[in-house]
Parts: structure tokens; sequence; C-alpha cells
């Protein structure tokens, strides 16, 4: 599922090098890569976890899932209706995408609610592997129009470090529990190789730009308000990215090896990744002096 996201078509594209025959899934498969749907390997089918009925259809005669959505406040009951229609197909293995912290008391909610989906894919009696990443690198991209227009970066974190990891990374971890028997299973923490603070990644923003950037850093409250009257971001969503960088402060965040260890390489590196995605940021650079 989620084959239209970062990690679902990250793994689309792993898969489909590996020769692994699929179903792509989306609410949106028109949106698809045009090489994708010409590709032997891999069907291309319409499922939206708010109807339990295109899941079924989808899920029929397939033996692993792998399960991604988007974080929203339904997540919980959709996620549900996915492992439900899973069960009652005869899906032998899921592979569902977790939260770092996933624990009854976490003090963030969404790792609740990922907490609640875990247990409800115990209790179908379905195989399952949980992959628990931290921050996605992809979602760096976010910071792109206070970097523009402010030639800042916004946060609550002080100078806490923060685990990031690339999508990428996340899928090939992903393939490897669909594919090899000795990893589906597990539950497994994925990081990149190192941490990274706000001001430090401010600094580094600053090398690669050829620009200062710089971070402020807002108290929690004032963070919140910030991301819903200058960002619109909804208000759980809000509040989801002020737990997150609070817990950063609280229970400072420490690499694993995990990736290391399943894919036999290290993982990709933040500096790299900026390298590589540069041209957004130099773009919304060169639109901040034109105005």
């Amino acid at each position: 599922m989620g084959a239209t996201g970062a990690t679902g078509g990250a793994l689309l594209t792993r898969l489909i090098d590996l020769g692994v025959p699929c179903r792509a899934l989306s609410r949106h498969p028109d949106r698809l890569r045009t090489d994708i749907s010409r590709t032997p390997d891999v069907e291309i089918h319409y499922a939206d976890a708010a109807d339990s009925d295109s899941l079924r259809a989808v899920f029929d005669g397939a033996t692993q899932l792998f399960l991604t959505m988007p974080n929203s406040p339904d997540q919980v009951a959709l996620e549900t209706r996915v492992i439900e229609a899973a069960a009652d197909r005869g899906i032998e293995h899921i592979v569902k995408l977790s939260a770092p912290t996933a624990a009854p008391d976490s003090p963030v909610a969404i790792a609740r609610w990922h907490c609640e989906i875990e247990q409800v894919l115990r209790a179908s009696g379905i195989a399952h592997t949980v992959l628990r990443p931290y921050a996605f690198m992809q979602k760096l991209a976010l910071l792109g129009r206070e970097v523009a227009t402010r030639g800042a970066i916004v946060g609550t974190m002080g100078s806490a470090a923060c685990n990031y990891i690339d999508c990428r990374d996340i899928a090939d971890v992903a393939a490897a529990a669909l594919t090899r028997p000795d990893i589906a299973g597990g539950t497994y923490t994925l990081t990149g190789s190192r941490t990274f603070g706000y001001p430090e990644l401010a600094v580094l923003l600053s090398e690669l730009l050829n620009t200062p950037i710089e971070y402020i850093d807002l108290p929690p409250t004032a963070f919140r308000e910030y991301l819903i009257e200058r960002s619109h971001l909804p208000h759980w969503l809000a509040d989801h990215l002020t737990e997150i960088q609070r817990l950063a402060v609280e229970h400072p965040e420490r690499p694993t090896d995990t990736v290391a260890r399943i894919l036999g390489r290290p993982p990709r590196t933040l500096e790299s990744f900026l390298t590589e995605n540069l041209g957004a940021f130099r773009q919304s650079t060169a639109a901040t002096e034109q105005r």
C-alpha cells in the first residue's frame, strides 16, 4: 500500500529491481510513474483503506503486504480495517511501518496510535514485521519555505540531536523483510548512522547553499502556534511536530546499527541526501532573492 508515497514508492522501485512480482496499491494510481505501468512484474490497482471492498479485491491471491499510511487522526481505524481485510483474504505476512516510540504511555500521540495498531496486528494472528523508523530525511523539504523566506530553520529542540533516515533505506529494509525469511518477524528501530541537531543542520545548509541559514529556537507553545498560524497546519499535526521535538530534548536520541546489519552496508548520510536534493533549496533561495 502507499505505492505513490516516499517509502512505498521506494519499496516498489526496489522490488522491481529484485524482480519480485507485486501489486502497487494507491488511492491515486494515476500518479505512479509511467514506466512502472509498463513493468511486467507490477500490477497497478486502486485501493482505499476506507473502502473494505477495494481492499479485499486487491488482497485476493496475494501472500504478503507492506502497510504504510499517512499519519492522521483516523489512522487506527483505517489500518485496523486493512489488517482485517488482509486476514479475511489470507495474507500470510504483513510488514508494517510504525513509529520508534510506539508504546501505550508514549508522550507522542501518533506513537500511541501505532502501538494500538501493532496490538491489532498481533491479535490478528498474521505473521508480521514491524519497522520503526525515526525522522525521514525526505521530510526536511518541509523546511524549504522558511529557508527561502527567512533564511532560517524554526523549531523547539534547542541543541538536541535527532535521528534521520532516508526513506530509501527504510524501503530496502522492508524489501529484505519481504524476501528474506531471516529478517521477517522482527521489530526493527531504524536510523541513519549519526544524529543531527537543528543548529548543525543550519550550518550544513549554509555551507551547501553558500548563504547564511540560522536556527530559531522557540518555546514549545510558541512553536505550536507558529505551525498553526504561519504554516497553516491542522492542530493535531502541530501537536505531533511539537511532541516529537520535545521528546528529542527529554530523551536524547542515539543511532542504531540495524540498517547496516540487515543490508550489509551503511545507511545513506544526511550530507549526501542534502547534496542530492539541493536543487530545491537553491530554487527557494533564488526565489527569495527575486522577491
